[in-house]
């Protein structure tokens, strides 16, 4: 990985996994079959150097995954657009790292709990009875960090 050039807005690890921990939302880059870049957001849940995604059991995604297992995901926290200073506020953390698709049916289901719970707190066991409904239709993959870059510019 190349240095980050502006050293002073580099984020500390605990803030970068705070991030990772809330981020509303991410961005997973990859490679097309064509060598151009493809990109989607997406809702996930990290947890000890891994992130959970769910998406279809076929789609643009696993046919990109296929090809290369290399992507990169980004989460943005708060923004803020500093009018006349001509600069931004931000903090950002983007993952470098493979991707697969997840097999085991135990890491599936835990996984799709883990976003569950994430995404709709003090529903878990309404959760649970979605997921359930839904498993055989629902893929997970699982991306494997194994690089991080964080940084900040406050104002």
């Amino acid at each position: 990985m190349r240095t980050i050039r502006r050293q002073d807005r580099l984020l500390g690890q605990e803030e970068a996994l705070e991030l990772l921990r809330h981020g509303e939302y991410g961005f997973l880059a990859m490679v097309n079959a064509d060598g151009g870049g493809y990109g989607v957001p997406l809702s996930y849940v990290y947890e000890d150097g891994i992130v959970y995604f769910h998406c279809a059991p076929q789609g643009h995604k696993l046919d990109n995954l296929a090809l290369d297992d290399r992507m990169t995901f980004t989460v943005v926290g708060a923004t803020k657009v500093i009018c006349g200073g001509f600069t931004t506020a931000y903090q950002s953390v983007m993952l470098f790292g493979r991707v697969r698709l997840v097999q085991d049916d135990r890491e599936r289901f835990e996984a799709l709990e883990r976003l569950g719970t994430k995404y709709n707190p003090g529903f878990e066991e309404v959760a649970k009875k979605y997921i359930r409904g839904s498993f055989a239709r629902t893929a997970v993959l699982r991306f494997d960090v194994e690089a991080m870059s964080a940084k900040a510019k406050k104002v």
